[in-house]
Formats: structure tokens, sequence, C-alpha cells
């Protein structure tokens, strides 16, 4: 019985001073402090880069600072004091591609032994995204192991177009009659190959004509969450953890406009016409993985104080 009670008095002593312990040797804080600001990334690549070690699996390759979130969202935090904080998400990001393709000249005087001459065709692609996100987070606990809780909103806007021009020029196939077909060799498969990064190509429009210019309606999403979450301080200053959240999200797009390219009923000269095309909207209510747009949620992470 004395030895039981001992035992006990001893494990109680030992997990109280380690409670209490919240300085390193050097007397670094562990926890954040009034003024601290902090960031968050993505704790996957550097669990699985450890884990790949012991497994002794090949081409492991080194982590990287990958933000989740699915739009990438750069989340950082900012101690009004110990237990509260202001979070902040930014993402700014322009993305333009241009896709080309060599197609066949048009009304060449073929030559023996030559290879038809060329021309070609191009489409350039471009996207632009701005989001922002706010809000007010709350902490519990003494130890090294602290929970929190709060609620932020945030509103994302994304723009997207595609432009093509053409390496020959439109013409009237034939005869008076069938005026409206293009007599012009042009890109017109579709490429879709997301592995190399080329986006969907537009080249084809209704019968008769080709698409010059595919704007999409601007997007506008908005959303307001709560969310809950705890994170160990393995060292002073730097935890891992995660957070869960629920709430509601909007989203809607504008109709776009596509401009297309064709030959006049009399078919002597090319001319362009533009009609719009249809928008959408949705709401959403749930967890994360349903309505996410607000940064490193739903996953292990890291977090750096400073």
């Amino acid at each position: 019985m004395k030895k039981s009670v001992l035992a006990l008095a001893m494990a109680f002593g030992v997990s109280s001073a380690f409670a209490q312990d919240l300085t390193s040797k050097k007397g670094e804080p562990i926890l954040p402090e009034k003024g601290d600001w902090a960031l968050s990334v993505d704790a996957t690549p550097f669990l699985g880069y450890i884990g790949n070690f012991f497994g002794k699996t090949a081409n492991n390759s080194a982590p990287t600072f990958n933000f989740l979130g699915n739009r990438s969202v750069i989340m950082g935090k900012y101690f009004l004091d110990e237990k509260t904080a202001i979070r902040v998400g930014v993402n700014l990001g322009l993305n333009s591609q241009t896709v080309k393709n060599n197609v066949t000249q048009d009304n060449y005087t073929p030559v023996t032994d030559q290879l038809p001459p060329v021309v070609t065709d191009k489409s350039n692609f471009t996207t632009f995204g701005l989001g922002l996100t706010g809000g007010i987070e709350k902490r519990k606990g003494k130890t090294r192991l602290q929970g929190y809780y709060g609620a932020e909103a945030g509103i994302y806007v994304q723009t997207q177009g595609q432009s093509n021009t053409y390496g020959n020029a439109m013409a009237n196939s034939t005869a008076a009659g069938n005026s409206l077909t293009p007599n012009s060799t042009t890109w017109a498969s579709a490429q879709t190959d997301a592995a190399a990064g080329i986006p969907t190509y537009t080249g084809n429009g209704p019968a008769g004509t080709r698409v010059t210019s595919d704007k999409l309606g601007t997007s506008f999403q908005f959303g307001v969450r709560g969310f809950i979450g705890a994170e160990f301080f393995v060292l002073p200053k730097m935890s891992v953890g995660g957070e869960f959240g629920w709430g509601i999200g909007f989203q809607t797009t504008g109709s776009g406009t596509q401009t297309t390219q064709l030959m006049n009923s009399a078919g002597t000269q090319a001319i362009t016409q533009s009609v719009s095309t249809a928008g959408s909207s949705s709401f959403v209510f749930g967890t994360d993985n349903r309505n996410s747009f607000f940064g490193p949620t739903g996953a292990l992470r890291l977090n750096f104080y400073f």
C-alpha cells in the first residue's frame, strides 16, 4: 500500500513539474506570448520524410512548405495576448499560359519532295484570383497542449479567360450556298493534359465558326466558419496540431462572353459575333471538406511562432 501511494505521488510530482515547465533550458518561453506572430504549414511532407527513413522507402524526396487549402491560402496570426489571436489569410495569384500548335498552311503551292509549310495557332489562358480571410482565435490550456476555438469569414474572387489567334485566315470554302463553312486549317483537337499543365483548349464553336476568345464569368465566393483545434508544443514556439471547422459558403459565377469568327452570308469576309454564356450559383453547409478556402485546415500542420 505504501509503495502504491509513493508511486502515485511520484507520478503526480513528475507530471506537475512537466506541466509547469513552460520554458526551455535556455529560458525561452515555449508558449506564444503577446505580440507574437505565427505561420502555419502542412506537416504531411515532413512526417512522410521522417517516416520514409524508417521504412527505407526509395526516392525519399525532401519536404517542402506546401500550404493547405484548395486555393493555397497563406495564413498567419498575431497575438493580442497569450490567449487571443487575430487570424489573417491572403491569396493573390495570376497565371498566364500560352500553348502553341503548328498546322498546315492553307493555299500553298506544293513542291516536290518537300513537306507543306506550317503556320502557328496560339492560345493564351489567364487566371486571376484574390482571396482574403479574417477571424479571431481564443486559446485554452496552461501546458504544452493547447486547445483553441474561434470564428472567421472569407471572400474569394476569380476571373478566367482564353484568347486564340490563328495562323490561317478564315475564307469561303466553296461556292455560294455553303459559305458558312470556314476553309481554314485550325487546331481543332482538345488539349486536356493536366499533368503537363495544359488547360482545355476550345478551338471550334458552332458549325462553321472558330472561337477567338472565351471569357468566363467572374466567380465570387463567401464563407463563414467556426473552428476548434488543438496543438502540442514540441519545442519553444513550435507546435504540431490541427483543427476542425464547420460553416456555410455561397458561390456565384456571372455570365461570360464567347466571341467567334465566321464568314458572312455572302462568303466575302470574316466577321465576329459574341454570345453570352450562362452563370451558376451554389450554397453549402457543412464541414471543411465541403466549404474550405480558409487555408491550412483539416490536416496535421506545423506552427511556428516568432
